[in-house]
């Protein structure tokens, strides 16, 4: 062999041991020059791939690994935003449920969030949450007219509903704030002015699970399908909790036929064509909603007629049994969407994927033998039911 050749060799050897061991010591340097990423780039594009197309849709643009490489423009997203209610004392709820949906969704898509309380937040607090995520965070107070039990409540009469609830076991029955909190998600929480700039919302309370990657956006889903509200829990109402309710639902219809939708879900919500509510209400801690159908006069005036009725304090409505009933109405069955892949668990309920496909392609980390949807305390059934399923 001639020298000059066995130097030509001995240099290739040193080179492409210089290269593993760099490989082996420097990982970044590894993935960089990794025959997958080097053969990538000399590669013809697949025909019918479109990553702008890809990311409208909500279709996961993988890298090297399993971290995701885009973030999709405001064009791309929709005008849209999370809503958290939550105490300073919340924190750590706070953080966890914020946490999980970045990790399973929002750290591809960057939607902004609003975080609101009825007293200034703490500094510790907003430093504690600023740090989770790059997308934006806005902190708010509650207006105090928008959060406390009003004025003209007749407060001896709202003292003995609670007395009585108390006596009877019933959750939260003589609790003033958790009334304050049903009232305000019923009627004012999107009218916060931290709100009036976006078109849909994604409710997020304190101490929830997402136990599944979402790999598209729910938002566009919501937009280009022309969906208005959205659960994944559905179950039956305490009803000790709102004894007249329906009576003054009915009074109102009576009033304003010209808002009830053509096609709407009153069979869901009654098996006597509206002469008694079987208590079937979405659970609203988890909703993925326009908030146009909220600022729309069937709601506004329906809000409005409940409220002067004192309900929320002399029983004790909650805001599902409210947003529910104006959904099941006022928009047509259709506008109604039930998220079977979106996993999710507000203590003690679990909403696990009953598609195997959406479960495996969602990476569940719940168990779907443990889902509540079809348990004797659930209405999934009627709502399949009604929806021909």
């Amino acid at each position: 062999m001639h020298t000059s050749a066995r130097y030509i060799i001995v240099v290739c050897t040193i080179i492409v041991s210089l290269h593993y061991i760099i490989s082996f010591t420097h990982e970044s340097y590894g993935r960089a020059t990794s025959l997958s990423i080097l053969t990538s780039k000399f590669a013809p594009a697949a025909a019918d791939s479109d990553p702008a197309a890809e990311r409208l849709l909500g279709t996961p643009v993988q890298g090297t690994g399993n971290e995701t490489v885009f973030s999709p423009t405001d064009d791309e997203r929709a005008n849209a935003t999370f809503v958290i209610l939550c105490r300073n004392s919340d924190l750590g709820g706070t953080i966890q449920s914020l946490r999980e949906i970045e990790d399973r969704f929002n750290r591809r898509y960057r939607y902004p969030y609003v975080l609101l309380n009825e007293e200034e937040f703490t500094e510790e607090f907003k430093k504690r949450i600023s740090v989770l995520t790059p997308a934006k965070i806005e902190f708010g107070v509650i207006p105090r007219e928008h959060w406390y039990q009003p004025d003209w409540i007749d407060e001896d009469k709202a003292k003995a509903g609670r007395e009585a609830m108390e006596k009877k076991n019933i959750i939260y029955g003589g609790s003033v704030s958790y009334r304050n909190m049903c009232r305000f998600n019923s009627g004012f929480f999107f009218k916060h002015p931290l709100l009036q700039k976006y078109r849909w919302y994604w409710r997020i309370e304190p101490d929830v699970h997402f136990h599944c990657d979402i790999n598209y956006d729910p938002f566009k889903f919501m937009e280009k399908n022309k969906k208005v509200y959205s659960f994944t829990i559905t179950m039956y109402e305490y009803e000790a909790t709102i004894p007249t309710m329906w009576g003054h639902v009915k009074d109102f219809v009576k009033l304003h036929p010209e808002y009830i939708a053509k096609d709407n879900s009153l069979g869901f919500m009654s098996n006597n064509g509206g002469d008694s509510y079987n208590l079937c209400h979405f659970w609203s801690n988890f909703e993925i909603a326009d908030l146009d159908f909220w600022r729309a006069p069937a709601y506004t005036a329906f809000f409005d007629y409940l409220d002067a009725q004192g309900g929320f304090y002399y029983e004790r409505w909650g805001d599902a049994p409210v947003h529910s009933i104006a959904a099941g109405l006022f928009a047509s069955r259709d506008q109604i969407q039930f998220f079977d892949d979106i996993g999710y668990e507000h203590s003690p309920y679990t909403h696990c994927p009953q598609s195997s496909g959406a479960w495996a392609a969602g990476r569940c980390s719940c168990d779907q033998a443990r889902s509540f949807d079809y348990d004797g305390y659930s209405c999934m059934r009627k709502w399949d039911d009604f929806m021909g399923k």
